[in-house]
């Protein structure tokens, strides 16, 4: 048995929780922050047999899409502000980040 940690933009996580659902996975979400934008995550916690592991990674990469976000940057803090020209810059959002783990026991009570 495997638990697979999948942290995603809250953007992907209606499409991606109902994508899991109709491939019958349970899920446990979590809302989290964090990365460089400090935005809105999700973290699906998925408990699933080990040779489900891979339709799980297929449907989380077919839900997750990676895509470029315009983002203005921070102005310096105490720092010379005379240089510091506020011009956005494209970054790249999006996708997954995804742990695999082992389970050695699960009990639902």
């Amino acid at each position: 048995m495997k638990m697979i940690i999948a942290v995603v933009q809250d953007k992907d996580s209606n499409r991606l929780t109902d994508a899991l659902a109709e491939n019958d996975f349970k899920t446990t979400k979590l809302s989290t922050t964090g990365g460089f934008l400090r935005e809105g995550n999700t973290t699906f916690m998925i408990g699933c047999e080990d040779g489900e592991v891979d339709d799980a990674l297929e449907i989380i990469r077919n839900n997750c899409s990676q895509r470029e976000q315009m983002v203005a940057p921070i102005s310096p803090m105490g720092g010379n502000a005379d240089s510091y020209i506020p011009k956005p810059v494209k970054v790249e959002v999006g996708g997954a980040t995804v742990f695999i783990l082992p389970i050695d026991s699960f009990f639902q009570f």
